[in-house]
């Protein structure tokens, strides 16, 4: 008999209700699969529409904050470090956590973790909270047997993740509400006033002038047209929004960012300073250069930088070192190869790391303040160009009127 996917819900000896899907024969099957993993049953149905549920759950999802995940990382690190067992820490720490999704995610480790599973592989489970670099540092802290001191550095390097993307969304907090509000006013102007003038610039029977023109006939068209406006809008946001989720997409919006005029240096060198960080931690957790490699591929967060290391770890795999495969690579700085070659020659790879990290830490700190002051004129500039648009469309032919007037 093929296998049939059923609903439930469920709760767990410490109490959690737990939901989702799963494969069995029958029904009997599917309670007696649940059953084994300490689960009391409360609901169990055959879904048919089990893969639009699992698809709605996933839209609908929220992604656990980040303060969420340091919160826990540190409270794992002082348990696991004072000696108490996994399981007995998971269900500690499940029980202290307020978020509903992470609880349930602690709750569906522990269950893991107790059946035998690797705390990596229960980790990997729950790839919408645990990132790759969250699941590849407990990897390489069980494998190693240093999972305490692994704990340690990725707490540093989660708190580290936290204050740049609050350094760089602070810094684009203001440029998001005056674009706002300048796509508000132009709305407003360009359906509210314009037509307060449409049928005087009309009877006036004057040669109307370019901006007027274009001013009356956006007007016309987003009055008889706006549905179409408000269908071409959204079918542009969700079909933009899914093609940027494609890896084309995504590889030709992060190529487009790099090469911004004032954002890409931002993100480079924010990107480089992660680069650092995160391949310093992998090397003092005992992770080799090539493994180090495929984990900085899926962490960096920019599809653009992470497609250059493919060619270097083709590289390395020949025996090549890592200082010349990088001085091939396009958005690696002189500076970052540099010193990696001096780390690399002295056997100091992981301090100069640090040192590489540190420095771009200071460019990014200060290259998001420079990205403040050069946003303000451009933004400045948009206003302008905004203004003096309706402007002309305005009042050049009320002056048109009052020379007719006049003569």
């Amino acid at each position: 008999m093929a296998a049939q996917n059923f609903y439930y819900e469920c709760v767990n000896d410490e109490g959690t209700h737990l939901s989702g899907t799963i494969m069995a024969e029958n029904e009997e099957a599917a309670r007696a699969a649940l059953l084994e993993r300490d689960l009391m049953v409360l609901r169990l149905r055959h879904n048919s529409n089990a893969q639009y549920r699992a698809l709605w759950a996933r839209l609908t999802q929220r992604r656990v904050p980040l303060k969420e995940i340091i919160l826990f990382s540190k409270q794992f690190r002082t348990l696991f470090n004072a000696g108490v067992p996994l399981t007995q820490l998971l269900r500690i720490l499940q029980n202290q956590t307020e978020n509903a999704q992470l609880r349930a995610a602690l709750a569906d480790i522990a269950q893991q973790v107790n059946e035998g599973k690797s705390l990596h592989a229960a980790f990997v489970s729950h790839p919408k909270i645990f990132p790759p670099l969250y699941c590849s540092m407990i990897q390489a802290g069980e494998s190693s047997g240093a999972l305490g001191d692994v704990l340690d550095r990725l707490t540093y390097l989660l708190a580290h993740e936290e204050t740049v993307q609050k350094q760089i969304a602070s810094a684009l907090r203001y440029p998001k509400m005056v674009l706002i509000f300048m796509a508000a006013a132009f709305l407003l102007l360009l359906n509210v006033v314009i037509p307060q003038f449409v049928q005087i610039f009309k009877t006036a029977k004057i040669e109307l002038p370019l901006p007027t023109r274009i001013a009356i006939e956006m007007n016309a068209f987003m009055a008889g047209y706006w549905w179409l406006c408000i269908g071409i809008a959204c079918a542009a946001f969700f079909g933009i929004r899914w093609w940027l989720n494609t890896p084309t997409g995504r590889f030709w919006k992060d190529s487009l960012v790099l090469r911004l005029p004032i954002i890409g240096a931002v993100v480079q060198k924010s990107i480089m300073a992660r680069f650092a960080s995160i391949f310093s931690i992998l090397q003092r957790s005992g992770v080799s250069v090539l493994d180090s490699i495929d984990i900085l591929t899926g962490t960096l967060d920019n599809a653009a930088i992470a497609k250059e290391f493919a060619p270097i770890k083709a590289k390395l795999t020949a025996g090549q070192g890592l200082t010349e495969p990088l001085r091939s690579a396009r958005y690696f700085s002189p500076l970052a190869i540099n010193m990696i070659a001096v780390g690399e020659s002295s056997g100091n790879l992981e301090k100069m790391l640090d040192e590489l990290a540190v420095h771009y830490d200071e460019e990014v700190e200060f290259a998001v303040g420079s990205m403040t002051e050069a946003i303000g004129p451009v933004l400045l500039l948009c206003l302008v160009v905004v203004v003096l648009f309706f402007a002309l469309a305005i009042f050049l032919p009320m002056w048109d009127m009052t020379k007719l007037a006049r003569g």
